[in-house]
């Protein structure tokens, strides 16, 4: 399975008197895991059985590589008409739109247009430059139209495509989340290195191991998490190497081509806002904007590790890290 570019490791420390479960299930191209403990097995079980199957419903209606999603056939209808989207998709889409605003169009949902580039080790793809050229140009948040009043969205040029990979997962993760938090005392779901965890007042807080992207199989610390979200986004996980350059499988918007960026970057808050999407634009943009970032939203905490291998964090994240 896939996972994510900065792999967030999990330490379970259970009350003894509590019962605990602990499931795995492949979707979204990566493992999601579950983690909860609460007063009953059978009811924890229950409830992952449910939250897993809400996630797939999400999944399968946001992502761009099932034909039938209504993610793909909004870009089927570019140019031509709008189509009827169901409200979790608004959101998404209306969270998307905020985050390409704010970042000057380095996360872009419509970046799905940028189909030639192919990040498979074993069959990788670099297309031409005219190619890339040609499909950048349909890359552009602003010819996105959602009409919220009819329930709607719009690509309004043919060959637009859209591509939610960079902000969906986390709020699928969270509703999954929501569905396990009446049968626990806390609960965790972790996608592939995305995490959305809650512990009930007074219960203990999780403990998330956050891993260097400089050395995968070594983590930079562990991070306690009570509620809230993790964010990661990096650039090892899917690259390919042609002629001594190194392609990620993270696209610069503005120019078609892999970003240039940091390695890795860890983003925290009990805000989901706050940290869905700006994972990648952190990824295009480079440490400066993590640090406008962290400074401008009370709460947010963030790590990146440069492209020279140099370590960042926020004041807060300083405290939060505990060394490994």
């Amino acid at each position: 399975m896939r996972r994510a570019a900065i792999f967030l490791s999990l330490f379970l420390c259970a009350a003894a008197h509590a019962a605990r479960i602990d499931e795995t299930r492949p979707l979204m191209g990566t493992a999601v895991e579950i983690l909860a403990e609460g007063p009953e097995a059978a009811a924890l079980r229950a409830a992952a059985g449910t939250a897993f199957a809400e996630m797939a419903r999400l999944s399968a209606m946001m992502s761009h590589y099932e034909p039938a999603s209504v993610v793909s056939e909004i870009g089927r209808a570019a140019g031509r008409q709008p189509v009827a989207v169901p409200p979790e998709l608004m959101e998404v889409l209306r969270m998307a739109q905020a985050v390409s605003r704010d970042t000057r169009g380095a996360f872009d949902a419509t970046i799905g247009a940028l189909s030639g580039w192919r990040f498979r080790p074993d069959d990788p793809r670099l297309p031409p430059a005219d190619e890339i050229e040609r499909e950048r140009r349909l890359v552009d948040y602003r010819r996105l139209a959602l009409d919220e009043r009819r329930g709607t969205a719009f690509l309004e040029q043919a060959g637009m495509r859209l591509d939610l990979g960079g902000i969906a997962k986390l709020y699928i993760l969270r509703a999954g989340l929501r569905r396990l938090q009446g049968a626990s005392e806390r609960a965790l779901v972790n996608g592939g290195g995305d995490v959305a965890a809650w512990s009930a007042r007074g219960a203990k807080p999780w403990r998330v191991g956050v891993r260097d992207p400089r050395a995968p199989h070594a983590l930079l610390g562990s991070l306690q998490l009570a509620r809230g979200f993790v964010a990661s986004s990096g650039d090892y996980e899917r690259y390919f190497v042609r002629d001594g350059v190194r392609y990620s499988h993270i696209l610069d918007p503005r120019t078609g081509q892999p970003a240039r960026g940091p390695r890795g970057a860890t983003l925290v808050s009990e805000r989901l806002e706050d940290v869905d999407g700006y994972g990648v634009a952190v990824m295009v943009l480079g440490v400066e904007a993590a640090k406008r970032l962290a400074s401008a939203r009370r709460g947010l905490d963030a790590l990146v590790v440069d492209r020279d291998g140099q370590l960042w964090m926020s004041p807060g994240m300083r405290e939060r890290l505990a060394p490994r």
